[in-house]
């Protein structure tokens, strides 16, 4: 039974779409063991309590030092002995040293294709405000795992959506949760719980 740790900042809809595919059976041999919230007020907190998981906060403001901050998330994240951990929108960025003792066990989604709109600042509706911009034609989401880099570790699965040209920031958005982040996240989450996710020199092979 692969036990999960999900790390969120706001109102969890990844988290929503991993809950329901675990009880609707298309995630399997998988269990959430712990919520971990970077804000006291994120509603990801009460999906986490409405479906019986254990929640916790860990808020950087209320340390007085990054090392004091990354202790805490550390020792939350372990006392809840996950095999994985997940980025479901969580805005803070990982300690280098949990990335490295937690290697290829920590996923994230991302909403583009990466490597177009990634990196440093790009989150939330600034990532759907620049593929319009650009024009660009096709956009999507990425599951990735997640290194000591910003979005840079070995991609796991993708999938695109079309960009209309009427599009604003928060349809497409919305376009993209529902047609790609909710339906690859629980998809790569059960790939990785039933053994078939393998990375060999920084690639992922899907077995």
């Amino acid at each position: 039974m692969l036990r999960i740790a999900v790390l969120v900042s706001g109102g969890g809809t990844n988290l929503q779409a991993i809950i329901d595919a675990v009880a609707d059976g298309r995630i399997t041999n998988s269990k959430i063991v712990r919520v971990i919230s970077s804000k006291k007020d994120a509603y990801a907190l009460k999906r986490a309590q409405d479906a019986g998981i254990e929640g916790a906060v860990v808020c950087k403001k209320d340390y007085d030092s990054a090392e004091a901050f990354n202790k805490a998330l550390t020792d939350t994240i372990q006392e809840a002995e996950p095999d994985l951990i997940v980025l479901a929108g969580y805005l803070t960025v990982l300690p280098a040293s949990l990335a490295e003792a937690y290697e290829n066990r920590i996923i994230n989604i991302h909403p583009s294709l990466i490597p177009s709109f990634c990196g440093v600042g790009y989150y939330g509706l600034k990532v759907h405000e620049e593929a319009l911009k650009r024009g660009v034609k096709l956009t999507g989401a990425t599951v990735h795992f997640v290194d000591a880099g910003c979005d840079s570790g070995p991609i796991i699965l993708q999938r695109a959506v079309e960009v209309k040209y009427d599009d604003t920031p928060e349809i497409l958005q919305r376009r993209v949760m529902e047609q790609a982040e909710w339906k690859i996240l629980p998809e790569a989450i059960d790939l990785i719980a039933n053994g078939r996710v393998q990375v060999i020199n920084g690639k992922v092979r899907i077995m």
